[in-house]
């Protein structure tokens, strides 16, 4: 499974990226403006810089809701650089323009993902990723991890290459459940891939090896 960093935080980037477990960067306009990122000019040098420090897929979003709009944006975001993928939310004209962007070689990240046949549509159309939101769907007493299950068993019928990429995710055990069922991608915050280093019996074996090095230094 690869690892993503949900942000649009170089300095987090780069803390994931030291870690070397980092395959790649998702972002939207909320991240976007939550690190004082706006104006047009402004957000696409952002993502050069992101895509400067991580050599995978850097999803960059479109604005537009319509077909033109997105089609006009996505092609300006994919000629900054060869690992943008362009993400386009699923609507209609989403779908659309996933199927143009297939057709001329740019990757896509269909966005906010619901249900099981949205993916299938995302996947019909030729997106590369499809983005299922399960923390959201957890908010509202759906289980995200077995919307993340049912789209692998239907992408797996059928041969589908499509990748999963579970999406809103809040906590470390969102990313081992998303493992377990087979998810591609988890793009996760900072925080929640760091968690995943934490075990309380590793800090106390730890300290006993240490503890345990002293007492046989202070020996001789």
């Amino acid at each position: 499974m690869k690892f993503f960093i949900d942000t649009a935080s170089l300095t987090q980037i780069r803390e994931a990226h030291a870690l070397g477990v980092l395959d790649g960067v998702t972002t939207n306009p909320s991240l976007m403006a939550k690190e004082g990122i706006s104006g047009d000019e402004q957000v696409l040098k952002h993502y050069v810089d992101i895509c400067s420090i991580v050599d995978g897929d850097v999803s960059a979003e479109v604005i537009s809701t319509d077909l033109n709009g997105m089609l006009a944006e996505g092609e300006r975001l994919a000629a900054l650089h060869p690992n943008i993928t362009v993400k386009v939310p699923m609507t209609r004209d989403g779908v659309k323009a996933i199927k143009t962007f297939s057709g001329k070689g740019i990757k896509t990240n269909c966005t906010l993902v619901f249900s099981a046949g949205q993916a299938l549509l995302a996947a019909k159309a030729g997106a590369t990723y499809v983005s299922p939101f399960i923390g959201r769907l957890d908010d509202v007493s759906t289980d995200g991890i077995q919307l993340i299950e049912q789209i692998r068993t239907i992408y797996d019928n059928y041969g589908m290459t499509t990748q999963v990429l579970a999406a809103s995710i809040r906590h470390p055990m969102h990313i081992i459940h998303c493992a377990e069922v087979g998810a591609d991608v988890a793009t996760c915050p900072l925080s929640a891939i760091l968690a995943l280093f934490d075990h309380p019996l590793t800090t106390i074996g730890l300290e006993k090896f240490l503890a345990d090095h002293r007492k046989a230094q202070a020996a001789h």
